[in-house]
């Protein structure tokens, strides 16, 4: 499917606390892949994966981005565009999890307000050393209308259904907001994606349409 033509392009990002396993969920999700010995990512790296919604292909650009403090300036940067955003935490590191509200407020001043961002608690294999509980995890997710879910990206456990989950829902924003510009008669504002007609109906998006995996 990576050479077929697709009708959307989205572009997403990878974003928390350096060694949290962004890395891992990204080469997991792209080619199902996973390396122990990964080293810190320098900046910014990317991946391609195309996935078939019903009749429409998706392609998704996911950007991982650095967790490193000194490369703050220039992954903030890569928040503009991106239509959706991966908030990793490491379950076994209780601090990464303090962070999240730091970088859920970056992407609210960085990224566009639409942007539809999953909160994941990653390595949820190392059950003996968790500091995080799910709950904790959801209840966050909830106060800040996110969606939720843990991962390990080891035993390949909720990586895919946390892309999925994502990119399905900015389908679903993109697909309403081309079929409100058809019944406007106006062209749609749809910056950071490749726009093809949706001939689909799609139903109106509630406001808490993300299930919960742990």
């Amino acid at each position: 499917m990576a050479d077929e033509e697709c009708d959307y392009l989205f572009k997403t990002v990878l974003i928390g606390d350096s060694a949290v396993g962004k890395s891992n969920l990204l080469s997991r999700f792209a080619k199902d892949e996973f390396y122990l010995d990964t080293k810190p990512t320098i900046g910014v790296e990317f991946a391609y994966r195309n996935t078939k919604l019903g009749d429409k292909i998706i392609k998704a650009q996911i950007w991982d981005t650095a967790g490193q403090e000194r490369f703050r300036a220039i992954t903030n940067s890569y928040y503009r565009g991106a239509l959706g955003a991966m908030l990793v935490y490491d379950i076994t590191r209780n601090e990464t999890f303090e962070h999240v509200r730091k970088w859920l407020q970056e992407l609210r001043e960085f990224g566009d307000p639409d942007m539809v961002v999953v909160l994941v608690g990653n390595k949820s294999d190392l059950v003996d050393l968790r500091e995080v509980e799910v709950e904790d995890g959801q209840k966050l997710a909830e106060v800040e209308k996110l969606c939720f879910l843990e991962t390990s990206a080891k035993e390949n456990v909720n990586v895919e259904d946390a892309f999925l989950q994502m990119i399905t829902k900015i389908y679903k924003i993109a697909s309403q907001k081309s079929l409100e510009a058809k019944n406007n008669e106006s062209k749609p504002n749809l910056d950071g994606w490749k726009e093809i007609q949706v001939v689909d109906e799609v139903a109106p998006i509630k406001h808490n349409d993300c299930c919960t995996l742990v």
